[in-house]
């Protein structure tokens, strides 16, 4: 078998501008090399792209979206993507890690509050009307304008708009794909995202969430339907077929996976990934 080439990781670059800033923002044609890299690829941080111009495809974790202008795609640490350009791209990227948040806001599920991110049951991608992404657009422009005079309390600012940015996108997000825009009613929500992705590969059941959250299955089970439309089950089994889909990228076998993800053998393995994908790991693999 013809061993893959491993996948590159694009890592944050705090001290671009001299001083500690954990938030970059760049026009896509100027950065080809890192936004437009068509080999398999992934980033160790938080990334929004935002296509002004252009089209081609945009392949993030095995999921193909099509790039067309007012197309904004959500990219969260990890996930392995791929370009493929067939004409030429304009817009903005906008990258940053989680601390630049974090610290300031001083609460650990700040970004798993929002629809967007983390996200492997609905899209990671919307494409939205003229006017929302002229909004938008203006948003990104007050973050450039103070990149070019970087001061002292910048950061403070750039913060607080690209908060309001989070929220703008987060309302859009929700009304397309019709799922709840509130982020703070029902945190258990937001813990039990927040638990899935550190936690998936060793707890697999709907109750040993329960027991961590310390809330009933019935309870976890309507708080994930009302904001994410699928059961506390379904979600661990689209984060499981995610995860794998990105294991399968990389030169473990089908068996290697298997027993890392905690099946009892690889053929229940090859029936739960089928049932989800309608192919096997092998005819996955071979695919991409």
């Amino acid at each position: 078998m013809v061993k893959a080439a491993p996948i590159k990781t694009y890592h944050f670059l705090p001290y671009k501008y001299g001083a500690e800033l954990l938030l970059d923002l760049g026009r896509i044609e100027t950065l080809k090399n890192y936004v437009l890299d068509h080999t398999l690829h992934q980033v160790s941080f938080y990334e929004i792209v935002f296509i002004e111009e252009g089209s081609g495809t945009f392949s993030l974790d095995g999921k193909v979206m099509s790039i067309t202008p007012g197309t904004i795609i959500f990219i969260s640490p990890g996930q392995v993507r791929r370009w493929e350009i067939k004409e030429k791209i304009r817009g903005y990227t906008l990258f940053f890690e989680k601390d630049f948040l974090h610290l300031f806001f001083s609460d650990e599920l700040f970004l798993y509050r929002f629809q967007y991110f983390h996200q492997y049951s609905h899209a990671t991608d919307m494409t939205i009307d003229a006017r929302s992404f002229g909004k938008c657009l203006e948003l990104l422009q007050e973050i450039e304008r103070e990149f070019r005079q970087i001061q002292n309390d910048s950061n403070h600012l750039i913060r607080s708009v690209l908060y309001q940015l989070l929220i703008v996108l987060n309302r859009y997000y929700a009304q397309i794909y019709n799922v709840q825009r509130d982020t703070y009613i029902h945190a258990d929500f937001y813990k039990f995202r927040s638990l899935l992705e550190k936690k998936f590969l060793e707890n697999q059941t709907v109750e040993s969430y329960t027991k961590m959250l310390n809330v009933s299955s019935g309870f976890l089970n309507k708080v994930c339907r009302q904001f994410s439309g699928l059961t506390a089950q379904q979600m661990i089994h689209h984060k499981l077929i995610s995860e794998i889909k990105k294991e399968l990228h990389q030169n473990k076998s089908a068996k290697e996976i298997c027993y890392e993800f905690g099946f009892s053998d690889p053929s229940n393995f090859n029936r739960f990934f089928k049932k989800f994908t309608h192919t096997t790991p092998q005819q996955y693999r071979k695919n991409i």
